[in-house]
């Protein structure tokens, strides 16, 4: 067995070594290797590793797919979980500020924590994976205010460990829960940020400028000369006062100030000499007779980008003159932020104001002003701390089920509304593993851990006669499980070594990481990309599709799929109708289809399965009671639209594809041809 493609050997020192498994095994799978991970990505996740026998599938010949060889390197499909928050949940992101937790994306950096030595540690950390679907949800409250809506399974750090939301003492739910005799571990709530309108930029000017600019007119015998000028090396507050100004009129331009130096950074400024821009200038940062909230926070983000710092957890404004302290002493009282004097006596007359209330605080400040200035703000380091307002309040089941979100880092966990938020996860198989229909359905994932090594000795065989290789088609083979087990570049190596043509149909951007070996692959063989989209529409997707990426990051794949050279086919599926047939949405979404670069088009209405029937209609009778009659009667005969319905949808789609300019490529044109998507693939179920 190789390592590399599972887990770290165990090894008592190492936190993510895989842990004794001890769940009997299916019937089904008399040889399998059982693991459990302490890692937090697959927490409450069994992992039953196979020895293959076998890996190319015969498609059977009633089959309606157009392909008659797969392969499947998993059963079951992890990009189903057990989803955490709710989606406006806000995210402590690396640069020191929140997103919503359903705005973020694959790749980006946000703060997570690991143990260093005796402490537990702020880190910057990476989003791996997102999803989101509707459970139950409850509202935890601290007694700080903050509140948080979270299933019933997520898990928070506490003064005593990780703790569920609920659990119970004994059965089949017994596991560490909140109690109102836990406290959290992290700072509180995160504050609301500034607006950013024409108050906010004139306090940012205000304190920028005041703080270190150059603003001044000159008279000399030949007459007077005029100059505004600022120089920094940090050219993110730079930019930031340039925009500001322009937004006023002034217009600036750019010049290198100061070339870099062994200990000193490179400076460029922006000035101008012209002297109605030096007067607006000034205009601009005339002390305000009323300043409001929204001055006050421009003014402290603006002072503190010029004059302040934050160094080994202390913040600081240091300035000699008398106004400009007093004006960011009044604003730090206006948002409630506390500070002391500190005046040393230097003959320069410098002082400062030191912010108090240590970490909280400090992300308050950041959070209410925003200083542009993204390295004045980091807590990387930083030590976790309890605070003892955080004490849990209450715990309320809301009785609704809500769309909630879950995100995979590489630290295992990440900061929600400041509290340290562990990642969750559960997922599906297929029941004819001889797994249950309850909670094992939830949480058993068949890795066939020898799938690269079978594909290799299989279409090396003299009787493989090089027949096309369809993935992706029942489990998508980019799901959450293989950023672990890495089965698909030994697979896609092996393809590429024997030429073999193949295509793989993915909602999983995972595949990008691929990306070098499709292009040595597709030198020597046809391979095909496709994605499904089915629509574009933010608001249905998230009601609809909540457990899906969105249409815009599956779109940016394509993108970066196409400019590789690839002819990507995109599926438009599903499309749901009365909600994404409209010519409408139709037109919007093939219009974003073609500017990603994609080859061709397929359009594919939605099917209803069981299971995914019952759960449809409820959300339809729920989110559109009106459309409910004009389902039963598309629906009444089974599974599928009438043929009736498709064909007018197709011929749709195809004049929306030709005013776009799609098609589908000749095979002879391209080395990269996409191969025609099954009618009714498993994995675009809406389910």
């Amino acid at each position: 067995m190789r390592w590399e493609n599972l887990a770290a050997p165990p090894d008592e020192g190492d936190p993510g070594r895989a842990a004794p498994a001890t769940p009997p095994l299916p019937l089904a799978l008399p040889d399998a290797i059982v693991r459990t991970f302490d890692t937090p990505d697959f927490a409450g996740m069994t992992f039953y590793e196979v020895r293959a026998k076998s890996i190319l599938n015969k498609v059977p010949g009633t089959s309606r797919v157009p392909f008659e060889w797969t392969i499947n390197p998993y059963r079951g499909c992890s990009h189903a979980c057990v989803y955490c928050l709710s989606g406006d949940t806000p995210i402590l992101m690396a640069d020191g500020r929140t997103s919503e937790l359903r705005e973020l994306e694959v790749g980006d950096h946000i703060y997570g924590t690991e143990r260093r030595g005796a402490y537990r540690r702020y880190v910057v950390t990476t989003v791996l994976a997102k999803w989101s679907t509707t459970k139950p949800a409850y509202r935890v409250t601290l007694e700080d205010g903050t509140t948080l809506i979270a299933s019933g399974d997520h898990r928070f750090l506490t003064e005593r460990g990780w703790k569920h939301v609920i659990g119970a003492m004994n059965g089949h739910r017994r596991r560490s829960y909140l109690t109102t005799n836990n406290r959290l571990i992290g700072t509180g709530h995160f504050a609301t940020g500034p607006k950013g309108n024409d108050g906010y930029r004139r306090g940012y000017l205000c304190g920028m400028i005041r703080g270190d600019g150059n603003l001044g007119t000159y008279r000399y015998p030949y007459g007077a000369v005029h100059r505004f000028r600022l120089a920094l090396v940090d050219e993110e507050a730079l930019r930031r006062t340039h925009r500001y100004l322009s937004a006023f009129g002034v217009e600036t331009t750019w010049f290198s100030f100061a070339p870099a130096r062994t200990n000193r950074r490179a400076m460029k400024a922006i000035r101008t000499s012209r002297a109605a821009d030096v007067d607006a200038v000034r205009a601009l940062i005339v002390w305000p007779d009323q300043p409001d909230d929204d001055w006050y926070r421009g003014f402290l983000a603006g002072i503190f980008d010029a004059e302040g710092s934050c160094s080994q957890g202390v913040l600081r404004i240091s300035n000699k003159d008398d106004d400009i302290l007093s004006w960011t002493a009044a604003a730090l009282r206006h948002l409630g932020l506390h500070f002391v004097l500190e005046d040393h006596g230097l003959p320069n007359r410098v002082r400062n104001l030191r912010l108090t209330g240590g970490l909280a605080k400090r992300l308050r400040f950041f959070h209410l002003t925003d200083p542009a200035i993204t390295r004045k703000r980091s807590m990387d380091g930083t030590a976790v701390k309890c605070s003892a307002r955080l004490k849990v309040a209450t715990i309320e089941a809301l009785g609704l089920d809500l769309p909630l979100w879950d995100i995979t880092t590489g630290t295992g966990d990440f900061i929600a509304n400041g509290v340290v938020s562990h990642n969750c996860f559960a997922r599906k198989t297929h029941t004819y593993l001889d797994f249950d229909a309850g909670a094992d359905f939830d949480r058993q994932v068949v890795v066939k851990v020898n799938a690269g090594e079978l594909v290799r000795r299989e279409v090396a065989a003299p009787r493989w006669r090089g027949a096309h290789l369809a993935m992706g088609t029942n489990v998508d083979c980019y799901q959450r499980a293989e950023g672990r087990y890495r089965l698909m570049p030994p697979i896609i190596k092996a393809l590429r070594d024997f030429a073999n043509p193949f295509s793989i149909l993915t909602k999983g951007t995972l595949i990008l990481r691929d990306l070098p070996l499709l292009r040595q692959a597709a030198e020597v063989t046809r391979v095909g990309v496709s994605f499904s989209v089915g629509f574009v529409d933010e608001r249905l997707w998230r009601s609809a599709e909540p457990g899906t990426p969105s249409p815009r990051r599956r779109l940016d794949a394509v993108r970066q799929l196409a400019d590789a050279g690839f002819a990507v086919g995109v599926l438009m599926a599903p499309i749901l109708p009365g909600l994404s047939d409209s010519d409408e949405s139709i037109d919007a979404t093939v219009a974003a289809i073609a500017a990603a670069g994609a080859a061709s088009v397929t359009p594919l209405p939605l099917h209803l399965r069981p299971g995914a029937r019952e759960w449809y209609a409820h959300w339809l009778a729920r989110e559109h009671p009106a459309l409910v009659p004009r389902y039963r009667e598309l629906y009444r005969a089974g599974a599928y639209a009438p043929q009736s319905y498709q064909r007018e949808l197709t011929a749709r789609v195809r004049i929306a594809a030709r005013r776009h300019g799609l098609y589908r490529p000749d095979p002879g044109e391209h080395r990269q041809v996409t191969t025609p998507a099954p009618a009714a693939p498993e994995q675009l179920s809406l389910l």
